[in-house]
């Protein structure tokens, strides 16, 4: 009985450890949105908010991706990657350093650039090649919620090769790109008079 015994508790601790050994080959890799770009930040005289949102499926911790070859409606989400934080946090954090912006609720900015992100993925075309779509609706409000101005985005960025990296290389290219869109968007705006009540 204790030979049963002892070959028993020897395979399971062989099971342990090829186990674990196979875990470790499949490290779970981490990733955000990139350090700040080397252009200066925006300096600004009165403050302007910024409120990113995503709905649920698109704001937890995976990194999701489709395949439009397949079944473009299935959202499906990488084993072994993950985002730093959720992705309307990474995508509010990039806006802050490269726009100047301040998070909604910190201050007393009479306007706030709302970002409603509706897709955020990796779409594969093929096996081989995909991109990244970001689409969001962008609203500029008033210190009463009221809206300014309103747009709509859609951004695409090719990925670098067919895996959870390429995707993160192709979303992060689409938000350094939305960054571009939303500063080109505020001087408009703003040489228009239609962010006049902003400064106020």
């Amino acid at each position: 009985m204790r030979l049963v015994f002892s070959l028993l508790l020897a395979i399971s601790l062989s099971g342990c450890f090829t186990a674990g050994k196979r875990g470790a080959e499949q490290v779970l890799a981490m990733y955000d949105l990139g350090p700040p770009a080397n252009a200066e930040r925006q300096q600004r005289k009165t403050p302007l908010a910024i409120e990113v949102r995503a709905p649920l499926w698109f704001d937890s911790m995976g990194i999701e991706y489709r395949l439009a070859y397949a079944d473009v409606a299935r959202l499906r989400e990488y084993a072994n990657a993950r985002w730093v934080g959720p992705p309307a946090q990474l995508i509010q954090q990039k806006l802050v350093q490269q726009l100047g912006f301040v998070p909604h609720g910190q201050s007393r900015a009479r306007c706030v650039l709302r970002v409603d992100i509706t897709e955020f993925s990796q779409i594969f075309e093929t096996p081989e090649a995909s991109h990244s779509l970001v689409q969001a609706r962008m609203q500029w409000l008033d210190h009463s919620r009221a809206r300014i101005a309103e747009r709509d985005i859609n951004l695409r960025s090719v990925a670098p090769s067919p895996d959870a990296r390429g995707g993160v290389t192709a979303l992060s290219a689409s938000i350094t790109a939305l960054t571009v869109t939303v500063r080109q968007w505020e001087s408009e705006l703003t040489a228009s008079g239609q962010l006049k009540a902003c400064d106020a």
